[in-house]
């Protein structure tokens, strides 16, 4: 695919170059005369203008930016004193549930701690029991002729 907007027309060097766009540049209007300032100056009167704009907007916007900080602040301390009471609730219902979830721990804790007990005691006892169980057992087996299976 090729650009044939760039081609040359003719093959000679200077043909060959591409020629820069000129349509766009600072420079005074065509037909002016000397008597009109410099490019630079131009943009030195715009830039001036343009500053003193954003100065005037900055200055009549102030009072107006000053009065919805106002309302914000306002706002913001109807917010705090409404939440205030509501964070209070939270908070004692917070502790009752702590409170009542601390108790149920000791609780679950206690009862936990008793089984534990209770199954080393009977594992304990087991352990004695059943080895007289198996000494019994071996003699029950010598008596028993082999071959009953009873």
């Amino acid at each position: 695919m090729t650009d044939t907007l760039h081609q040359p027309d003719s093959e000679t060097p200077e043909a060959a170059a591409p020629r820069a766009d000129e349509t766009f540049t600072f420079d005074a209007e065509p037909g002016s005369d000397a008597a009109d300032p410099s490019p630079t100056a131009t943009t030195r009167e715009w830039m001036n203008q343009l500053q003193s704009m954003i100065d005037n907007v900055a200055t009549h916007a102030a009072p107006a930016v000053r009065d919805i900080a106002a309302k914000a602040a306002e706002l913001a301390a109807l917010a705090g004193e409404k939440a205030g009471p509501i964070a209070r609730r939270a908070a004692d219902a917070t502790a009752e549930a702590g409170t009542k979830l601390a108790e149920r721990g000791r609780v679950v804790a206690a009862d936990l701690r008793r089984e534990a007990a209770a199954a080393r005691e009977a594992t304990n006892g087991a352990s004695e029991s059943t080895g007289e169980a198996e000494a019994a057992s071996a003699t029950e087996d010598e008596r028993e002729p082999a071959g009953t299976g009873a």
